[in-house]
């Protein structure tokens, strides 16, 4: 059983949707494309699942409100967290064995030489090994990749770069154009740390340098291709049908896209997870929008993800803004009827932010910039995929696909994309 309320009350909630729905384990499995044991694991607090994705898709089939989908993420990231730590916590070592003292070592007869000296032989061999370890992490470490383009498929899917004054971070990746905090933002500021992440489920937290931990107060996780639903997901690619894979599901769009080069069509659904690092209060002040980029939209094909006659519905969550890219000074702009900046986290409060960005005449590539303050501290965090601006672009007059449930291909659409 995994250990920690934080996945107790994660898998309590999951239950209460579960039992609530009315369906059985087999059925929702089924319809979530995981096995039943899995699914059981989950529920029963065995397991926490690495993705939020799938945890998601549960409960829109539990018909879970807005209100619960906020809370269920809510309780994932403490769950998610809490794992982490019980996985980085290390027992103590085994106390060596001392050498034998001097004295004794005179007073031994010439023919006992080796019974005293096969002690400090097996001291000398731990610490032998000990040294060739560190050596070897050492190399290990310069081994690595270090964040440039060669080793892109080990960034995350999304990240958090430094503030050019080095005052925060998340991705160890330079940003393409220097954060408003500094105008000689420089690649070798926001190179101190290394970022991690799992891109399959385009779920992305980066891990903050030495530097960072001890400046900033929170951390935010960013998901670039999240779905608000399957039926208004769709992305341009420059490939015929023939040569594009069947629609993925949520969870393994990030590599999906990766792979077939595909750029959000008409808009694109990102996903921010904000939580402090500590006991005391963070303010996040603001979340603004910052362009690279505006072109002629790309003239590439439009695959939809959803499928032609199957509902898909969604509702609006808590903590959701749109921003319309095709704007002269674009905003993020809170849903009607929600809340604007500013909000509280910390360590035990996180928050969720849903941004929908939305461009029909252009190919924009833009990026994020999150305002926070503690006490008398502040900082910026700039927010981008793995190092990269976000990259969306209309898709009006673009030939349309769909691919059929149960088929084999992807075939002509209605032509909703135009």
């Amino acid at each position: 059983m995994t250990d920690g309320s934080g996945a107790d009350t994660f898998a309590e909630f999951l239950r209460e949707l579960k039992d609530r729905s009315g369906l059985s384990y087999g059925v929702l499995a089924k319809r979530l494309h995981m096995s039943t044991s899995t699914l059981h694991r989950y529920c029963n607090g065995d397991a926490v699942p690495a993705d939020y994705a799938p945890v998601e898709r549960l409960a829109r089939l539990c018909k879970a409100t807005p209100e619960e989908l906020v809370e269920l993420h809510r309780r994932w990231v403490l769950a998610d967290a809490g794992r982490g730590k019980k996985a980085a916590t290390v027992p103590p070592a085994a106390p060596a064995e001392p050498a034998a003292p001097a004295e004794a070592v005179e007073a031994v007869e010439v023919t006992d030489v080796a019974a005293v000296a096969a002690p400090r032989r097996r001291t000398a061999l731990v610490a032998a090994i000990a040294v060739a370890g560190v050596l070897g992490a050492v190399g290990l470490a310069l081994g690595l990749p270090s964040g440039g383009d060669g080793d892109r498929g080990e960034r995350p899917a999304g990240s958090v770069s430094v503030a050019g004054d080095g005052r925060a971070g998340e991705s160890t990746a330079a940003s393409p154009s220097p954060s408003k905090s500094s105008p000689s933002a420089s690649p070798s500021a926001s190179a101190k740390g290394e970022g991690k992440g799992t891109a399959a489920g385009g779920k992305a937290t980066a891990t903050p340098s030495s530097v960072a931990t001890a400046a900033v107060p929170l951390t935010v996780s960013a998901a670039p291709y999240s779905w608000e639903s399957p039926c208004s997901q769709r992305y341009l690619i420059d490939k015929p049908p023939t040569e594009v894979p069947p629609p993925p599901i949520e969870q393994d769009a990030a590599a999906w896209v990766a792979a077939t080069g595909a750029v959000s069509s008409g808009e694109q659904y990102v996903t921010l997870t904000v939580q402090g690092t500590g006991e005391e209060t963070v303010v996040v002040k603001d979340l603004t929008v910052h362009m690279a980029g505006k072109r002629s939209p790309v003239a590439w094909n439009d695959y939809a993800m959803g499928y032609p006659g199957v509902g898909c519905g969604g509702n609006v969550p808590t903590r959701s803004f749109t921003v319309a890219l095709d704007a002269t000074r674009p905003a993020v702009v809170p849903e009607a009827g929600h809340r604007d900046f500013p909000f509280k986290v910390s360590e035990s409060d996180p928050e969720v932010y849903y941004i929908r960005a939305d461009a029909s005449a252009y190919d924009v590539s833009w990026y994020l910039e999150l305002d926070w303050s503690s006490g008398s501290r502040s900082g910026t965090l700039r927010i981008d995929d793995g190092g990269k601006p976000f990259r969306t672009s209309g898709n009006n007059g673009r030939p349309a696909y769909e691919f059929p449930l149960g088929g084999k291909a992807w075939e002509a659409g209605d032509g909703s994309s135009s």
